[in-house]
C-alpha cells in the first residue's frame, strides 16, 4: 500500500509541477482548496477552509448527522444531561486510538478542553484558541474513569452539544501536543478516518487512509488538499484534470460545469452570512444613520443576481434563513434606496467621507470578494461615500481584520458559516467579544440590550423561547446596522464523474470518509 501511495503521490507531484495533466492518480482524491491553511490544530483555527481538512483527521465526542445540523454520537457512544442542564456525562467508545497509537480516553478529552480553556494548563501556550468562546460556559471537565468524562457548566447552555460537533470540539492526542508543542498545528494527530502525512507549504497537505479507523477504513488511499487561491485557476485545473473536487465554484463557471458531461455540480443551503463589518468605534460609521445609509445604498439584489448569478439570497440580519426555527422571515432586508441613503448621509454630515475598505482576494465563503467589493464601491460612490479598496491574501486579511478595524479601516468584508443561531452574533456583536478580549467584534459594536438577549437565548433550553429571543436579536441588529447585510449563500462544489458518494453538508464541512474514486 505504501509503495502504491508513494508512486501515486510522485505522479501527482509531476502533475502540479507541469502544465495541464489528463488524469489524477488512482484512488487519491485531489481537492482544490481556496487558500493555504493557517494551521491543522482544530482548536487554533477559525476558517472553514482549514476546518474542511481537520474534520477528516480528527473525531469529536459528537458530530453532525449527514445532511443535517442535528447531533449524533461520534467518539461518545452515549451521553446524559442532568435535570438542571448543567452536567453532561459522556460514555466513550472502547478501543479507539489516535494515529500515534495512544488511547482515546477520558483523559484525552479532558486534556483537549483544559488546554483550550485553562490559562494555567501546561500546554495552553500551544494556542491561541480563538474559538474558545464556544465553551465559555464550561466550569470543569473531569475524567470519571477510563471511558467516562463529565462536563460541568456554569449555567444551562443551549448550544453546547452543537458546539461540541463543530471542529473546535475535535479531540487531539495529548502525547502529540506534548511532543510538538507550538508546532502541533504542523504535526497534527487525531483519531479520524485519515491521518496526516505531509504539508508542503503553499503546495499541498496530504492525508492518508487510517487503516485502523474505528468506523472502518475509508476507500481512498489518500486525499491531497491543494491551495489554489485564484478561482479562475481552480476552474482551469478542474477542466484540465489536475483536480478531482473543488469547492466554492465561481458563479459564472457553474453553468459551464453543469453542461459538461464529465462533471457533477453539488449545491447545498446552509447557515451562511456574507456581510460588511463597519467600524462603529470611530469615523463615519460611529453614527447609526451612516450605517443604515450604507445598507440602503448597496444594490444587494444586483449583487445576488448579476455578480453571484443567483447563487445566494439577500441577507436581512445576522441569523441565516437556514435556521428556520429561529428566523421566521419577519425581518426583511433593507431595500435598495439610494435617495434615502443620501438623506441619511446628509443628516449625519458625512457627505464626501473617505472610507478604507479591506477586501480579500479569496477565502472561506467570501463569494467573489473582489467583484463584490468593486460593485459595492460604485454604489457607495453614487451616494457620496468614497471607498478606497485595499486587497489582501486571505490569511493576511484575517490578521488585519480579526484584531479590530480601529485606526486601520472603516469597513471590511466578512463571511461566517455557523452551527447555531447563537454563534455569529455572540462571537461578533456582543460587548464582551471585543478583539482585546479575544472575540471577533472587529467593528466594536456595543449594545447592552443585545447582550442581554443573547445571554438569555443561550441559557434557555426551550427552543420556542429561544426562537422568540432570536427574532428580537434579528430585528435589533437589523435596525442598529453594525454591519451591511449582503447575502446568504448556497454553497457549491464540482467533482469529476470518477468521484462517488460525495455530498455537501449544511455545516459547510467537507466530510470525505465515505467518498470513493472510480
Amino acid at each position: 500500500m505504501r509503495t502504491f501511495l508513494a508512486a501515486a503521490l510522485a505522479a501527482f507531484a509531476m502533475i502540479i509541477a507541469g502544465p495541464a495533466a489528463a488524469q489524477t492518480p488512482p484512488n487519491v482524491l485531489i481537492v482544490g482548496q481556496i487558500a493555504e491553511p493557517k494551521s491543522l490544530d482544530p482548536q487554533a483555527v477559525t476558517a472553514t477552509n482549514d476546518f474542511r481538512i481537520v474534520v477528516n483527521m480528527y473525531d469529536g465526542l459528537v458530530r453532525y448527522k449527514s445532511g443535517t445540523l442535528e447531533v449524533e454520537p461520534d467518539l461518545a457512544e452515549s451521553w446524559t444531561i442532568s435535570d438542571d442542564g448543567t452536567v453532561y456525562t459522556f460514555k466513550l467508545r472502547e478501543g479507539v486510538t489516535f494515529h500515534d497509537g495512544t488511547p482515546v480516553n477520558a483523559e484525552a478529552v479532558k486534556f483537549t478542553f483544559d488546554r483550550m480553556l485553562n490559562e494555567d494548563h501546561p500546554y495552553h501556550d500551544t494556542g491561541p484558541f480563538p474559538l474558545a468562546f464556544f465553551f465559555s460556559q464550561v466550569d470543569s471537565v473531569t475524567a470519571k474513569d477510563e471511558l467516562t468524562v463529565e462536563f460541568r457548566l456554569k449555567e444551562p447552555f443551549a448550544p453546547f452539544l452543537s458546539n461540541l460537533a463543530y471542529p473546535t470540539g475535535l479531540i487531539v492526542s495529548p502525547a502529540a501536543v506534548e511532543q510538538y508543542g507550538e508546532d502541533f498545528g504542523r504535526n497534527p494527530v487525531g483519531s479520524g478516518a485519515f491521518q496526516f502525512a505531509e504539508w508542503d507549504p503553499n503546495a499541498k497537505v496530504v492525508v492518508t487512509r487510517n487503516a485502523d479507523y474505528w468506523e472502518g477504513a475509508p476507500s481512498l488511499e489518500a486525499v491531497v488538499f491543494r491551495p489554489v487561491t485564484d478561482a479562475n485557476t481552480r476552474v482551469a485545473e478542474m477542466l484540465s484534470g489536475g483536480i478531482d473536487l473543488m469547492v466554492e465554484v465561481p458563479p459564472d463557471s457553474l453553468a459551464q460545469f453543469r453542461d459538461a458531461p464529465d462533471f457533477t455540480v453539488y449545491e447545498e443551503a446552509g447557515p451562511h452570512v456574507w456581510f460588511l463589518i463597519l467600524n462603529t468605534k470611530e469615523g463615519p460609521f460611529s453614527d447609526k444613520r451612516v450605517r443604515q445609509a450604507v445598507n440602503y445604498a448597496i444594490n444587494k439584489e444586483s449583487l445576488v443576481d448579476d455578480v453571484l448569478q443567483g447563487t445566494a439570497e439577500v441577507a436581512a440580519g445576522p441569523i441565516a434563513p437556514a435556521f428556520s426555527w429561529a428566523n421566521d422571515g419577519s425581518v426583511e432586508p433593507y431595500p435598495y434606496d439610494p435617495e434615502k441613503a443620501k438623506e441619511l448621509i446628509k443628516e449625519a454630515g458625512a457627505e464626501g467621507a473617505n472610507l478604507t475598505f479591506y477586501v480579500t482576494e479569496g477565502g472561506s465563503g467570501m463569494l467573489d470578494p473582489v467583484p463584490m467589493a468593486t460593485a459595492i464601491q460604485a454604489d457607495l460612490k453614487a451616494v457620496g461615500l468614497n471607498a478606497r479598496i485595499e486587497t489582501y491574501e486571505w490569511n493576511t486579511f484575517l490578521s488585519n481584520v480579526n484584531p479590530g478595524l480601529a485606526g486601520k479601516a472603516d469597513m471590511a468584508e466578512m463571511a461566517w458559516m455557523t452551527n447555531d443561531p447563537d454563534t455569529l452574533p455572540f462571537l461578533t456583536l456582543r460587548s464582551d467579544a471585543m478583539p482585546s478580549e479575544g472575540g471577533f467584534n472587529s467593528g466594536y459594536y456595543s449594545n447592552p440590550e443585545l447582550d442581554e438577549l443573547l445571554n438569555q437565548a443561550r441559557r434557555t433550553t426551550d427552543q420556542s423561547e429561544r426562537a422568540e429571543l432570536y427574532k428580537q436579536v434579528q430585528q435589533l441588529v437589523h435596525d442598529e446596522a453594525p454591519w451591511a447585510f449582503i447575502a446568504n449563500w448556497k454553497q457549491n462544489a464540482v467533482a469529476t464523474d470518477a468521484v462517488e458518494n460525495f455530498s455537501l453538508e449544511p455545516s459547510f464541512l467537507l466530510v470525505l470518509k465515505d467518498v470513493t474514486k472510480g
